[in-house]
Order: C-alpha cells, then structure tokens, then sequence
C-alpha cells in the first residue's frame, strides 16, 4: 500500500499540472488573467493574512481564485463575481477539476448588483473586472471589508494611461475613473494605500478605521 505523503504529492503534482493547463489556454484565448509578478506581491500579504472570507470581483476562468485559495485559512471561503454567463461555467469546471468547489463559491451575475447583496466580513477583497467601474466596487467594498483588512485592485495604472496625459476617446472613461479610484484609495481617511509598479499596476489599500 503507497504511504500517505507519497500520495498527497502525487495529488498537488496533478493540480499543479491542471492549473498549468488551465492557465495556457486562457493565455491562448486572451483572456486576461492575473499576471505572475501581480501574483507574487499579493502572496506576501496573503501567507500573513491567511483570510477566512476572501472576496474576488472578476472571476474570468477562475485562475486567480484557485491560486488565492492556497492562502485561505483551514476554513476559509472564496466568493467571486463573474459578469459573463460563459466564462462564470468554466470558472465552475475548472474549479471542479482543482477539486475546490467546496472553497471558492462562484456567482455569476453583475456586480454592481451583487455586492449589495453580500454579507459583511470579508478580511480581502481583490477587484480585477470592469475599470469604469472600480470606483463603485471600491464604495461597496469598503461596507463588506472588516476592518484591518485589505482591498487588492488590479491593472490600476492600466498601460501607463492612467498617469500620463492621455485623453484620447477609445479609452477616456476608464481611465477616468480609474484616475477618480487612485484618488478616492490614496486620499481617504479610512485607508493606508500604496500602489506598485507590477504587472498593470497593483493597488493594495488596508482599511484602518
């Protein structure tokens, strides 16, 4: 009979090798998921914080959930939010495959919508969808956000757009409002904020008060 740690690194090298495929195919699709850099940042507050309720805003195929669930305290639970209908099913399969629907719980629907609806609590939140309207999950994170905890936001700077002079019609709205978001993070009272140059720029704000 193999012994027991055998096993278990037979069973983490097949998920390694599952997220791995995972991951290459929605590289080959373009379907934007969180970069390796980005990834590393927010590990080193996640093996601190080892969150128990971990809410994510932008599932796409469900990669980032899956690498965030390594983080999760013994008992913890990830919700996130996925606009497409498409996207938010092969959320749910791949998740399957990584045998972690007992950990991440995806809701398929408009955020703008769901958030009110969620209960408070959550010790992280990482928002990674719609840049036009990040300074509306910012005012609903803030309500769901215990206090000491943290609010990741990705692609702030969005290709050096949003700290330059660009002003050109194609994407003048989101970066508007992402540029209305780094000013509501960095200036509230509520919040200690610092953004770094990794990946797409990554905004990491702990709710203080």
């Amino acid at each position: 009979m193999p012994s027991a740690p055998k096993a278990r690194k037979g069973t983490f090298n097949m998920k390694e090798t599952v997220l791995a495929e995972i991951k290459q195919k929605a590289l080959e699709e373009h379907i934007p998921i969180l970069m390796d850099d980005t990834l590393k940042e927010m590990e080193k507050y996640l093996k601190k914080e080892k969150p128990r309720k971990f809410l994510e805003i932008g599932t796409a195929v469900g990669y980032s959930a899956i690498c965030f669930s390594r983080y999760l305290d013994e008992n913890g639970i990830i919700d996130t939010i996925e606009l497409d209908e498409e996207r938010a099913k092969i959320a749910k399969i791949n998740i399957k495959k990584m045998e972690l629907e007992d950990r991440i719980n995806v809701i398929q629907g408009n955020a703008v919508d769901v958030l009110p609806n969620l209960k408070t609590g959550y010790d992280v939140i990482f928002i990674d969808a719609a840049k036009s309207k990040y300074p509306i999950f910012l005012e609903e994170a803030l309500k769901l956000l215990k206090v000491g905890g943290i609010i990741f936001a990705d692609n702030v700077l969005y290709k050096g757009y949003v700290l330059g002079d660009y002003n050109k019609h194609k994407q003048r709205t989101a970066v508007n409002h992402l540029r209305e978001f780094i000013k509501l993070i960095t200036q509230s009272d509520d919040l200690e904020t610092k953004i770094l140059e990794v990946g797409d720029g990554l905004a990491i704000s702990r709710k203080i008060k």
